[in-house]
């Protein structure tokens, strides 16, 4: 692993972990909102707050962003999410699920499962709480101002001394996120394949994220 001086960082990481230090309670109940409030930080408003699973073979990415960010229910309950932004991605074997009826009843969407062709997605923002996979980062910067990043592309970002991070690349092996919130600019679902799972079928199990 080589720090922000360095070209390339690897290993397994588990983005819960980041997640818990970069949104501790009091910057998400003050300063983060303020931000908020006065739109330097973008968030997910009007989310379900019933969070979703999503895994892939492979994430590429170039143009990647991290910092603390909240989605906002329609009733105002603030949840504390990690925003990742990537300003293009490729992801290969997407799946995704939210369980509708624990043990009874899920929606399952599958994507670029063909080998060379993909599910992609331009301008993503994700507000996640939990992440896992073999990571290689490229021209990563650990510890940067929140809201001086600017690879992914966006406008904005996090509050002003908060942490960030980001990088030139990302590549992501067997990734495996629990999400509240995806926005792209574009979403590309080569292959798409759509079902209700009567098994409550899910992409993978908690215990993946531990």
């Amino acid at each position: 692993m080589k720090d922000s001086n360095g070209n390339l960082v690897q290993g397994r990481t588990r983005w819960r972990r980041f997640a818990a230090v970069v949104i501790p309670a009091a910057v998400v109940a003050g300063g983060l909102m303020t931000g908020v409030a006065q739109g330097k930080v973008p968030v997910a408003l009007n989310v379900s707050g019933q969070s979703f699973k999503i895994s892939a073979d492979q994430l590429n990415g170039t143009g990647f962003t991290q910092y603390g960010s909240v989605a906002v229910k329609k009733d105002g309950t603030q949840i504390p999410v990690a925003a990742s932004g990537i300003k293009s991605a490729t992801l290969s074997n997407l799946c995704q699920s939210v369980v509708v009826v624990p043990g009874h009843l899920s929606l399952v969407i599958r994507a670029g499962r063909e080998a060379g062709n993909p599910a992609s997605a331009e301008n993503l923002l994700i507000g996640m709480d939990a992440l896992a996979g073999d990571a290689t980062f490229t021209n990563i910067d650990i510890g940067t101002d929140a809201s001086a990043l600017s690879k992914d592309g966006f406008s904005s970002h996090g509050q002003t001394g908060a942490f960030g991070q980001e990088a030139d690349k990302v590549e992501i092996h067997n990734l495996k996120q629990r999400a509240y919130s995806t926005n792209a600019g574009t979403f590309t679902l080569n292959g798409l394949s759509m079902k209700v799972d009567l098994t409550g079928y899910e992409c993978f199990a908690d215990s993946a994220l531990n």
